[in-house]
Protein backbone atom coordinates (compact mmCIF):
# COMPACT_ATOMS: atom_id res chain seq x y z
CA UNK A 1 0.00 0.00 0.00
CA UNK A 2 1.19 3.49 -0.90
CA UNK A 3 -0.54 5.69 1.76
CA UNK A 4 1.18 9.34 0.57
CA UNK A 5 0.98 11.53 -2.28
CA UNK A 6 3.29 13.37 -4.36
CA UNK A 7 3.55 17.63 -4.05
CA UNK A 8 1.91 17.01 -7.72
CA UNK A 9 -0.65 15.35 -6.96
CA UNK A 10 -1.62 17.81 -3.97
CA UNK A 11 -1.16 20.66 -6.50
CA UNK A 12 -1.83 19.34 -9.91
CA UNK A 13 -2.76 22.64 -11.04
CA UNK A 14 -0.17 24.39 -10.64
CA UNK A 15 2.16 21.75 -11.85
CA UNK A 16 0.37 21.41 -14.60
CA UNK A 17 1.18 25.33 -15.64
CA UNK A 18 4.60 24.24 -14.17
CA UNK A 19 5.18 21.21 -16.85
CA UNK A 20 3.51 23.40 -19.26
CA UNK A 21 5.47 26.16 -19.36
CA UNK A 22 9.08 25.07 -17.75
CA UNK A 23 9.30 28.00 -15.43
CA UNK A 24 11.07 26.75 -12.74
CA UNK A 25 14.59 25.13 -14.01
CA UNK A 26 14.82 22.99 -10.24
CA UNK A 27 11.95 20.88 -10.02
CA UNK A 28 13.33 18.86 -7.58
CA UNK A 29 14.61 21.67 -5.26
CA UNK A 30 10.99 22.90 -5.59
CA UNK A 31 9.05 19.15 -4.56
CA UNK A 32 11.75 19.31 -1.85
CA UNK A 33 10.71 22.44 -0.40
CA UNK A 34 9.25 23.50 2.67
CA UNK A 35 5.33 25.13 2.23
CA UNK A 36 4.15 28.36 3.38
CA UNK A 37 0.51 26.43 3.86
CA UNK A 38 -1.26 23.39 2.86
CA UNK A 39 -0.69 21.97 -0.69
CA UNK A 40 -4.25 22.29 -1.13
CA UNK A 41 -4.77 25.74 -0.21
CA UNK A 42 -1.67 26.58 -2.40
CA UNK A 43 -2.96 25.03 -5.17
CA UNK A 44 -6.42 26.90 -4.81
CA UNK A 45 -4.66 30.44 -4.58
CA UNK A 46 -2.64 29.06 -7.90
CA UNK A 47 -5.86 28.36 -10.00
CA UNK A 48 -7.60 31.57 -8.66
CA UNK A 49 -4.54 33.05 -10.58
CA UNK A 50 -4.76 31.26 -13.44
CA UNK A 51 -1.67 32.28 -15.38
CA UNK A 52 0.64 30.71 -17.82
CA UNK A 53 2.94 33.76 -17.72
CA UNK A 54 6.68 31.95 -16.46
CA UNK A 55 7.76 35.23 -14.29
CA UNK A 56 4.09 34.67 -12.83
CA UNK A 57 4.12 31.36 -11.91
CA UNK A 58 8.07 31.83 -10.48
CA UNK A 59 6.86 35.20 -8.53
CA UNK A 60 4.31 33.06 -7.08
CA UNK A 61 6.52 30.35 -6.03
CA UNK A 62 8.67 32.44 -4.30
CA UNK A 63 5.80 33.54 -2.24
CA UNK A 64 4.54 30.17 -1.65
CA UNK A 65 7.82 27.86 -1.23
CA UNK A 66 11.07 28.03 0.08
CA UNK A 67 13.40 26.21 -1.35
CA UNK A 68 16.28 23.31 0.67
CA UNK A 69 19.66 25.20 1.09
CA UNK A 70 22.48 24.83 -1.18
CA UNK A 71 24.43 22.00 -0.37
CA UNK A 72 27.68 24.17 0.15
CA UNK A 73 28.60 22.73 3.24
CA UNK A 74 30.86 19.74 2.24
CA UNK A 75 33.33 21.88 0.83
CA UNK A 76 36.38 21.20 3.88
CA UNK A 77 38.20 24.01 5.43
CA UNK A 78 41.83 22.00 5.16
CA UNK A 79 43.63 19.86 3.16
CA UNK A 80 42.43 16.27 3.72
CA UNK A 81 44.03 13.09 1.84
CA UNK A 82 41.49 11.06 -0.41
CA UNK A 83 40.77 8.28 2.68
CA UNK A 84 40.11 11.15 5.50
CA UNK A 85 37.70 12.95 3.21
CA UNK A 86 35.69 10.10 2.94
CA UNK A 87 35.83 9.68 6.47
CA UNK A 88 34.72 13.49 7.23
CA UNK A 89 31.76 13.42 4.66
CA UNK A 90 29.81 10.26 6.45
CA UNK A 91 29.25 12.40 9.29
CA UNK A 92 28.03 15.22 7.27
CA UNK A 93 26.06 12.78 4.92
CA UNK A 94 24.42 10.67 7.43
CA UNK A 95 20.51 11.83 8.50
CA UNK A 96 18.95 11.46 12.16
CA UNK A 97 15.90 8.90 12.94
CA UNK A 98 12.86 11.24 12.44
CA UNK A 99 14.28 13.54 9.73
CA UNK A 100 11.89 15.47 7.79
CA UNK A 101 12.85 18.57 5.29
CA UNK A 102 9.97 19.50 3.08
CA UNK A 103 6.37 18.65 2.32
CA UNK A 104 7.30 15.29 0.30
CA UNK A 105 10.15 13.71 2.36
CA UNK A 106 8.93 10.21 3.93
CA UNK A 107 10.77 10.46 7.59
CA UNK A 108 11.69 7.20 9.09
CA UNK A 109 12.67 5.95 12.34
CA UNK A 110 16.41 5.01 11.20
CA UNK A 111 19.11 6.97 9.99
CA UNK A 112 20.48 6.77 6.67
CA UNK A 113 23.53 8.31 4.84
CA UNK A 114 22.07 10.37 1.65
CA UNK A 115 24.39 10.48 -1.46
CA UNK A 116 24.62 13.87 -1.47
CA UNK A 117 24.11 17.92 -3.48
CA UNK A 118 20.64 17.68 -4.54
CA UNK A 119 20.15 13.83 -3.48
CA UNK A 120 18.97 14.78 -0.25
CA UNK A 121 17.11 11.57 0.77
CA UNK A 122 17.73 7.80 1.15
CA UNK A 123 18.07 5.68 -1.74
CA UNK A 124 17.45 2.53 -2.67
CA UNK A 125 20.30 1.21 -4.53
CA UNK A 126 22.42 3.88 -3.42
CA UNK A 127 22.48 2.70 0.53
CA UNK A 128 23.94 -1.08 -0.19
CA UNK A 129 27.04 0.68 -2.23
CA UNK A 130 27.23 3.68 0.46
CA UNK A 131 27.20 1.55 3.21
CA UNK A 132 30.12 -1.58 2.13
CA UNK A 133 32.54 1.78 2.86
CA UNK A 134 31.52 1.86 6.59
CA UNK A 135 34.52 0.85 8.63
CA UNK A 136 33.48 -1.30 11.91
CA UNK A 137 33.90 1.74 13.88
CA UNK A 138 30.47 2.47 12.46
CA UNK A 139 28.82 -0.61 12.40
CA UNK A 140 26.03 0.86 14.41
CA UNK A 141 25.34 3.15 11.47
CA UNK A 142 25.41 0.12 9.07
CA UNK A 143 22.61 -1.55 10.84
CA UNK A 144 20.95 1.81 11.00
CA UNK A 145 21.14 1.94 7.16
CA UNK A 146 19.84 -1.74 6.74
CA UNK A 147 17.17 -1.33 9.10
CA UNK A 148 15.81 1.94 7.49
CA UNK A 149 15.39 -0.53 4.04
CA UNK A 150 13.24 -2.64 6.06
CA UNK A 151 11.26 -0.42 7.36
CA UNK A 152 10.32 1.04 3.57
CA UNK A 153 9.13 -2.49 3.03
CA UNK A 154 6.98 -3.16 6.09
CA UNK A 155 5.07 0.40 5.06
CA UNK A 156 5.36 0.48 1.43
CA UNK A 157 5.70 -3.31 0.02
CA UNK A 158 9.06 -2.14 -1.51
CA UNK A 159 11.79 -0.30 -1.65
CA UNK A 160 11.37 2.71 -3.51
CA UNK A 161 13.08 4.74 -5.38
CA UNK A 162 13.70 7.14 -2.51
CA UNK A 163 12.47 8.16 0.34
CA UNK A 164 10.21 11.08 -1.09
CA UNK A 165 6.46 10.71 -2.26
CA UNK A 166 7.09 11.60 -5.74
CA UNK A 167 9.65 8.43 -6.13
CA UNK A 168 6.82 5.86 -4.56
CA UNK A 169 5.49 4.84 -7.91
CA UNK A 170 8.64 2.57 -8.59
CA UNK A 171 11.59 0.79 -7.07
CA UNK A 172 15.59 0.26 -8.27
CA UNK A 173 17.82 -2.95 -8.92
CA UNK A 174 16.75 -4.72 -5.75
CA UNK A 175 19.86 -4.97 -3.54
CA UNK A 176 18.53 -5.17 -0.43
CA UNK A 177 19.32 -8.68 0.00
CA UNK A 178 23.18 -7.64 -0.59
CA UNK A 179 23.34 -5.38 1.71
CA UNK A 180 21.81 -7.45 4.86
CA UNK A 181 24.47 -10.32 3.61
CA UNK A 182 26.69 -7.26 4.08
CA UNK A 183 25.95 -6.93 7.97
CA UNK A 184 27.24 -10.61 8.26
CA UNK A 185 30.04 -11.40 5.26
CA UNK A 186 31.21 -14.38 7.01
CA UNK A 187 27.93 -15.68 7.51
CA UNK A 188 25.11 -13.91 5.67
CA UNK A 189 22.20 -16.50 6.21
CA UNK A 190 22.32 -15.48 9.56
CA UNK A 191 21.61 -11.95 8.32
CA UNK A 192 19.30 -13.07 5.68
CA UNK A 193 17.36 -15.23 8.61
CA UNK A 194 17.00 -11.93 10.54
CA UNK A 195 15.19 -9.98 7.29
CA UNK A 196 13.27 -12.77 5.78
CA UNK A 197 9.62 -11.02 6.39
CA UNK A 198 11.00 -8.07 4.36
CA UNK A 199 13.48 -10.18 2.19
CA UNK A 200 9.93 -12.49 1.04
CA UNK A 201 8.13 -9.18 0.65
CA UNK A 202 10.10 -8.13 -1.62
CA UNK A 203 10.23 -10.89 -3.67
CA UNK A 204 6.82 -10.46 -3.76
CA UNK A 205 6.61 -6.97 -5.11
CA UNK A 206 8.97 -8.11 -7.78
CA UNK A 207 6.86 -11.21 -8.89
CA UNK A 208 3.03 -9.85 -8.21
CA UNK A 209 0.78 -10.73 -11.42
CA UNK A 210 2.76 -13.60 -12.38
CA UNK A 211 0.66 -16.38 -11.09
CA UNK A 212 -2.21 -15.43 -14.14
CA UNK A 213 0.29 -14.56 -16.90
CA UNK A 214 0.06 -16.85 -20.28
CA UNK A 215 3.27 -16.90 -22.05
CA UNK A 216 4.09 -13.64 -23.90
CA UNK A 217 2.16 -11.77 -21.44
CA UNK A 218 3.44 -9.06 -18.88
CA UNK A 219 1.99 -7.83 -15.52
CA UNK A 220 3.91 -5.27 -13.59
CA UNK A 221 7.44 -5.78 -12.68
CA UNK A 222 7.33 -9.64 -13.95
CA UNK A 223 7.14 -11.37 -17.76
CA UNK A 224 6.31 -14.88 -18.99
CA UNK A 225 8.38 -15.56 -21.81
CA UNK A 226 7.10 -17.86 -24.80
CA UNK A 227 8.49 -20.57 -23.08
CA UNK A 228 6.46 -20.17 -19.50
CA UNK A 229 9.61 -19.01 -17.63
CA UNK A 230 9.51 -15.92 -15.79
CA UNK A 231 11.78 -13.07 -15.57
CA UNK A 232 11.18 -9.52 -14.65
CA UNK A 233 11.02 -5.77 -15.86
CA UNK A 234 11.13 -2.83 -14.36
CA UNK A 235 7.90 -0.74 -14.38
CA UNK A 236 5.80 2.13 -12.46
CA UNK A 237 2.69 2.75 -10.94
CA UNK A 238 2.52 5.96 -12.66
CA UNK A 239 2.24 7.39 -15.94
CA UNK A 240 2.41 11.14 -15.26
CA UNK A 241 5.24 13.80 -15.22
CA UNK A 242 8.01 13.19 -12.70
CA UNK A 243 7.49 15.94 -10.04
CA UNK A 244 11.09 16.34 -9.94
CA UNK A 245 12.35 16.30 -13.94
CA UNK A 246 14.00 19.66 -14.52
CA UNK A 247 11.88 22.67 -16.21
CA UNK A 248 9.20 20.48 -18.26
CA UNK A 249 12.03 17.80 -19.43
CA UNK A 250 9.60 15.21 -19.39
CA UNK A 251 6.60 17.02 -21.41
CA UNK A 252 9.50 17.62 -24.01
CA UNK A 253 10.77 13.80 -24.78
CA UNK A 254 6.81 12.84 -25.06
CA UNK A 255 6.03 15.69 -27.48
CA UNK A 256 9.30 14.31 -29.63
CA UNK A 257 7.68 10.67 -29.19
CA UNK A 258 4.35 11.75 -31.13
CA UNK A 259 2.25 9.69 -32.44
CA UNK A 260 3.13 7.80 -29.28
CA UNK A 261 0.55 8.76 -26.25
CA UNK A 262 2.06 10.90 -23.95
CA UNK A 263 1.33 8.50 -21.20
CA UNK A 264 3.18 5.85 -22.11
CA UNK A 265 6.43 7.72 -22.87
CA UNK A 266 5.77 9.14 -18.64
CA UNK A 267 5.58 5.70 -17.64
CA UNK A 268 8.69 4.44 -19.39
CA UNK A 269 10.42 7.41 -18.08
CA UNK A 270 9.55 6.24 -14.61
CA UNK A 271 10.70 2.99 -15.47
CA UNK A 272 13.67 4.32 -16.97
CA UNK A 273 14.61 5.25 -13.33
CA UNK A 274 13.66 2.55 -11.92
CA UNK A 275 16.41 1.01 -13.40
CA UNK A 276 18.96 3.14 -12.01
CA UNK A 277 20.54 3.38 -15.06
CA UNK A 278 18.51 6.70 -15.92
CA UNK A 279 19.47 7.00 -19.17
CA UNK A 280 21.13 4.79 -21.04
CA UNK A 281 20.45 3.47 -24.54
CA UNK A 282 20.11 -0.08 -22.89
CA UNK A 283 16.16 1.36 -22.69
CA UNK A 284 16.29 3.34 -26.08
CA UNK A 285 14.76 1.68 -29.09
CA UNK A 286 16.73 2.93 -31.54
CA UNK A 287 19.40 3.03 -28.83
CA UNK A 288 20.18 6.71 -29.32
CA UNK A 289 17.44 8.78 -28.44
CA UNK A 290 14.91 9.20 -25.25
CA UNK A 291 12.16 9.33 -28.01
CA UNK A 292 12.47 5.75 -27.74
CA UNK A 293 12.49 5.19 -24.87
CA UNK A 294 10.75 1.64 -24.19
CA UNK A 295 11.96 0.18 -20.25
CA UNK A 296 8.83 -1.81 -19.78
CA UNK A 297 9.45 -3.66 -22.64
CA UNK A 298 12.76 -4.71 -21.87
CA UNK A 299 14.23 -7.88 -19.45
CA UNK A 300 17.37 -6.41 -18.12
CA UNK A 301 19.86 -9.02 -16.94
CA UNK A 302 21.22 -7.05 -14.01
CA UNK A 303 17.60 -7.03 -12.71
CA UNK A 304 17.62 -10.56 -12.76
CA UNK A 305 20.95 -11.35 -11.63
CA UNK A 306 20.21 -9.46 -8.75
CA UNK A 307 16.71 -11.64 -8.11
CA UNK A 308 18.32 -14.74 -9.19
CA UNK A 309 20.72 -13.46 -5.39
CA UNK A 310 17.49 -12.41 -3.63
CA UNK A 311 15.69 -15.85 -4.24
CA UNK A 312 19.44 -17.49 -3.09
CA UNK A 313 19.53 -15.38 -0.07
CA UNK A 314 15.42 -16.34 0.62
CA UNK A 315 16.51 -19.69 0.19
CA UNK A 316 19.46 -19.81 2.76
CA UNK A 317 18.01 -17.49 5.06
CA UNK A 318 15.15 -19.94 5.20
CA UNK A 319 17.15 -22.97 6.02
CA UNK A 320 19.41 -21.01 8.62
CA UNK A 321 15.63 -19.73 10.24
CA UNK A 322 14.86 -24.03 10.00
CA UNK A 323 11.88 -23.34 7.34
CA UNK A 324 12.85 -26.11 5.02
CA UNK A 325 10.06 -26.28 2.96
CA UNK A 326 10.36 -22.48 2.05
CA UNK A 327 14.22 -23.21 1.91
CA UNK A 328 13.70 -25.84 -0.71
CA UNK A 329 10.74 -23.57 -3.01
CA UNK A 330 13.52 -21.13 -3.37
CA UNK A 331 16.24 -23.03 -4.55
CA UNK A 332 14.03 -24.56 -6.99
CA UNK A 333 12.81 -20.36 -8.07
CA UNK A 334 16.53 -19.58 -7.90
CA UNK A 335 17.18 -22.56 -10.65
CA UNK A 336 14.36 -22.09 -12.80
CA UNK A 337 15.78 -18.23 -12.92
CA UNK A 338 19.07 -19.23 -13.49
CA UNK A 339 18.13 -21.40 -16.41
CA UNK A 340 15.74 -18.78 -18.07
CA UNK A 341 18.82 -16.53 -17.89
CA UNK A 342 20.88 -18.74 -19.91
CA UNK A 343 18.37 -19.73 -22.22
CA UNK A 344 16.74 -15.65 -22.97
CA UNK A 345 19.74 -13.49 -21.48
CA UNK A 346 22.92 -14.91 -23.02
CA UNK A 347 24.03 -13.17 -26.47
CA UNK A 348 26.26 -15.97 -28.07
CA UNK A 349 27.19 -13.84 -30.84
CA UNK A 350 28.64 -11.25 -28.32
CA UNK A 351 30.13 -13.32 -25.61
CA UNK A 352 28.14 -12.12 -22.67
CA UNK A 353 24.78 -11.62 -21.14
CA UNK A 354 22.30 -9.22 -22.52
CA UNK A 355 19.39 -7.80 -22.14
CA UNK A 356 16.00 -9.07 -23.87
CA UNK A 357 13.58 -6.95 -25.56
CA UNK A 358 10.80 -9.58 -25.08
CA UNK A 359 8.12 -7.72 -27.60
CA UNK A 360 10.66 -7.67 -30.13
CA UNK A 361 11.30 -11.12 -29.30
CA UNK A 362 15.67 -10.28 -29.11
CA UNK A 363 18.18 -9.83 -27.66
CA UNK A 364 19.37 -6.47 -27.24
CA UNK A 365 23.31 -6.21 -28.17
CA UNK A 366 24.04 -4.13 -25.37
CA UNK A 367 27.67 -4.42 -25.16
CA UNK A 368 27.72 -2.74 -20.92
CA UNK A 369 28.81 -3.13 -17.53
CA UNK A 370 25.61 -4.76 -16.98
CA UNK A 371 26.44 -8.59 -18.23
CA UNK A 372 28.99 -8.73 -15.31
CA UNK A 373 26.60 -8.59 -12.81
CA UNK A 374 25.24 -12.49 -13.37
CA UNK A 375 28.92 -12.90 -11.65
CA UNK A 376 28.27 -11.08 -8.62
CA UNK A 377 25.42 -12.80 -8.16
CA UNK A 378 26.44 -16.03 -8.93
CA UNK A 379 24.30 -16.73 -11.60
CA UNK A 380 27.14 -17.65 -14.32
CA UNK A 381 28.26 -20.53 -15.83
CA UNK A 382 32.02 -20.46 -15.55
CA UNK A 383 31.99 -20.57 -19.22
CA UNK A 384 30.02 -17.86 -19.49
CA UNK A 385 31.47 -15.58 -16.72
CA UNK A 386 34.84 -16.23 -18.88
CA UNK A 387 33.45 -15.30 -22.08
CA UNK A 388 31.94 -12.44 -20.25
CA UNK A 389 34.84 -10.92 -18.84
CA UNK A 390 36.82 -11.56 -22.24
CA UNK A 391 34.16 -9.33 -24.16
CA UNK A 392 34.20 -6.54 -20.68
CA UNK A 393 37.80 -5.95 -21.52
CA UNK A 394 38.20 -5.75 -25.52
CA UNK A 395 34.81 -3.47 -25.15
CA UNK A 396 34.47 -1.78 -22.05
CA UNK A 397 37.69 -2.00 -20.20
CA UNK A 398 39.84 1.57 -20.27
CA UNK A 399 42.65 3.12 -18.68
CA UNK A 400 40.41 4.62 -15.94
CA UNK A 401 37.75 1.93 -15.13
CA UNK A 402 35.09 0.23 -16.84
CA UNK A 403 32.66 2.27 -19.39
CA UNK A 404 28.55 1.86 -18.48
CA UNK A 405 28.31 1.04 -21.70
CA UNK A 406 30.27 1.07 -25.35
CA UNK A 407 27.85 3.73 -26.99
CA UNK A 408 28.30 7.32 -26.78
CA UNK A 409 24.53 8.94 -26.85
CA UNK A 410 25.42 12.16 -24.27
CA UNK A 411 23.04 10.14 -21.71
CA UNK A 412 25.15 9.52 -18.59
CA UNK A 413 24.42 5.62 -18.30
CA UNK A 414 26.55 5.63 -21.79
CA UNK A 415 30.66 6.42 -22.73
CA UNK A 416 32.70 7.68 -21.43
CA UNK A 417 30.88 7.41 -18.06
CA UNK A 418 32.17 4.75 -15.36
CA UNK A 419 30.08 4.61 -12.11
CA UNK A 420 31.02 2.82 -8.45
CA UNK A 421 27.89 0.50 -8.93
CA UNK A 422 29.25 -0.62 -11.61
CA UNK A 423 33.19 -1.23 -10.37
CA UNK A 424 31.90 -3.15 -7.18
CA UNK A 425 29.53 -5.20 -8.91
CA UNK A 426 32.30 -5.92 -11.21
CA UNK A 427 35.35 -6.27 -9.12
CA UNK A 428 33.57 -8.30 -6.30
CA UNK A 429 31.81 -10.54 -9.22
CA UNK A 430 35.70 -11.54 -11.03
CA UNK A 431 36.72 -12.18 -7.54
CA UNK A 432 33.69 -14.59 -6.79
CA UNK A 433 34.75 -16.42 -10.18
CA UNK A 434 38.44 -16.67 -9.57
CA UNK A 435 39.70 -13.35 -11.70
CA UNK A 436 41.83 -12.05 -8.71
CA UNK A 437 44.12 -10.52 -11.14
CA UNK A 438 41.37 -8.87 -13.47
CA UNK A 439 39.56 -7.79 -10.23
CA UNK A 440 42.88 -6.01 -8.89
CA UNK A 441 43.63 -4.32 -12.11
CA UNK A 442 39.94 -2.96 -12.50
CA UNK A 443 40.33 -1.77 -8.39
CA UNK A 444 43.39 0.08 -9.25
CA UNK A 445 41.88 2.20 -12.44
CA UNK A 446 38.68 2.82 -10.27
CA UNK A 447 40.82 4.03 -7.59
CA UNK A 448 43.47 5.84 -9.95
CA UNK A 449 40.67 7.45 -11.43
CA UNK A 450 39.01 8.77 -8.10
CA UNK A 451 42.23 10.00 -6.89
CA UNK A 452 43.13 12.36 -10.01
CA UNK A 453 39.78 13.81 -9.90
CA UNK A 454 39.97 14.51 -6.05
CA UNK A 455 43.87 15.92 -6.82
CA UNK A 456 42.26 18.42 -9.33
CA UNK A 457 38.82 19.19 -7.39
CA UNK A 458 38.90 18.41 -3.76
CA UNK A 459 35.96 16.10 -4.15
CA UNK A 460 34.40 12.87 -4.75
CA UNK A 461 31.65 12.95 -8.06
CA UNK A 462 28.29 10.89 -8.49
CA UNK A 463 30.08 9.89 -12.06
CA UNK A 464 33.49 10.04 -13.78
CA UNK A 465 34.88 10.12 -17.43
CA UNK A 466 37.01 6.84 -17.50
CA UNK A 467 37.94 7.42 -20.78
CA UNK A 468 39.78 10.98 -19.34
CA UNK A 469 39.97 10.08 -15.94
CA UNK A 470 37.74 13.15 -15.49
CA UNK A 471 34.51 14.40 -13.84
CA UNK A 472 31.59 12.68 -15.77
CA UNK A 473 28.91 14.54 -17.63
CA UNK A 474 25.35 13.83 -19.00
CA UNK A 475 21.95 13.13 -16.96
CA UNK A 476 19.99 16.81 -17.41
CA UNK A 477 21.18 18.12 -14.24
CA UNK A 478 24.37 19.40 -12.97
CA UNK A 479 27.06 17.09 -11.60
CA UNK A 480 26.67 16.20 -7.81
CA UNK A 481 29.59 15.98 -5.60
CA UNK A 482 29.62 14.02 -2.22
CA UNK A 483 28.85 11.11 -3.09
CA UNK A 484 27.72 8.24 -1.18
CA UNK A 485 28.23 5.36 -3.64
CA UNK A 486 31.27 6.39 -4.96
CA UNK A 487 32.83 7.08 -1.16
CA UNK A 488 31.54 3.52 0.27
CA UNK A 489 33.31 1.67 -3.09
CA UNK A 490 36.44 3.77 -2.55
CA UNK A 491 36.62 3.37 1.16
CA UNK A 492 35.71 -0.82 0.41
CA UNK A 493 38.52 -1.18 -2.28
CA UNK A 494 41.23 0.19 -0.35
CA UNK A 495 40.36 -2.15 2.43
CA UNK A 496 39.96 -4.73 0.21
CA UNK A 497 43.68 -4.27 -1.42
CA UNK A 498 45.92 -2.47 0.89
CA UNK A 499 48.39 -2.78 -1.31
CA UNK A 500 46.14 0.89 -3.47
CA UNK A 501 46.47 2.15 -0.15
CA UNK A 502 48.61 4.85 -2.02
CA UNK A 503 45.65 6.55 -3.54
CA UNK A 504 43.94 6.94 -0.61
CA UNK A 505 47.03 9.26 -0.05
CA UNK A 506 45.95 12.07 -2.12
CA UNK A 507 45.62 15.68 -1.44
CA UNK A 508 44.02 18.13 -3.28
CA UNK A 509 46.58 20.28 -5.26
CA UNK A 510 45.85 23.01 -5.34
CA UNK A 511 43.03 23.72 -2.19
CA UNK A 512 40.02 24.41 -3.70
CA UNK A 513 38.20 27.47 -2.61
Amino acid sequence: MIPARSPAQLMPRLYEALWETGAVIDMKALADARLGDTPERIDAAFAREATRDPEAIRAFVGRWFTFPAPPDQLAPCDPMTLADRIEYLWDLLVRPPGFQDGVSQVALQHAYIVPGGAFRECYYWDSYFTLLGLGDERAALREECVAALAEQIDTFGFVPNGTRTYYLSRSQPPTFYASVGALLPDAPERAWARYLPQLIAEHGYWMRGSESLQPGEAADCVVRLPDGALLNRYWSHSATPRDEARAGRDVAIAKAAAPRAPEELYREIRAGCATGWDFSSRWFGDRATMATLRATSIVPIDLNALLFGLERAIAQGSAAAGDEARATDFVRRAEDRRQAIDRWLWNETLGLYDDYDYEAGELRGAVSAAALVPLFAGTATRDRAKATVETMKRGLLVKGGLLATDRHTGEQWDSPNGWAPSHWFAVAGLRRYGFTAEAKDLARRWLETVALVYAETGRLMEKYDVVRQAPGSGGGYPLEDGFGWTNGVTAALFRDYPVLMKFGETVPVPLPA
